[in-house]
């Protein structure tokens, strides 16, 4: 097709329903051109705000939030301690029912004193490192389920 002046491709400018005073105002489109304008954004935005003031103003979903993370680090330090318990007291249990352990010597000393005077703390030191690292993925969780439940609701 041909706009009004024989030249293809171009569209007529199209002038805004304006009052007449307005209609020759530098608002007005220039020749040749369209004026485009976008869906009104602004009206339509709600005021979000982030989880962790949630958690910082203590709100009942900053509650729940706090809550699951100190129940997940609750039920990992219960776990440990039930782990520790049953390995430290069960090797006296073990030497009481198994005579034959108790007899047992490692270099010149008795299996029972080895193994709780001097491989247990080993263990330990093992099982708080260990304990460390799952207490800190569980923050690591923790955040990342509060960053990513900003994000999700910034969004939409």
């Amino acid at each position: 097709m041909s706009g009004p002046d024989g030249r293809a491709g171009e569209r007529e400018a199209t002038t805004p329903s304006r009052p007449a005073a307005r209609a020759n105002s530098s608002d007005a489109p220039a020749p040749g051109r369209t004026r485009v304008t976008g869906p009104r954004t602004r009206a339509s935005r709600r005021l979000r705000h982030p989880v962790t003031r949630e958690i910082d103003e203590q709100t009942g979903l900053g509650e729940a939030y706090m809550r699951s993370l100190v129940q997940a680090q609750l039920r990992l330090a219960v776990r440990l301690c039930a782990v520790l318990a049953a390995v430290v007291g069960g090797l006296p249990v073990l030497f009481a029912l198994v005579p034959e352990l108790r007899e047992q010597r490692v270099a010149g000393l008795p299996l029972a004193w080895v193994l709780l005077g001097g491989l247990v703390y080993p263990w330990f030191v093992a099982c708080g490192w260990w304990y460390v690292r799952q207490a800190e993925r569980n923050e690591r969780d923790f955040a990342d389920l509060v960053d990513n439940r900003w994000a999700d609701r910034n969004r939409g």
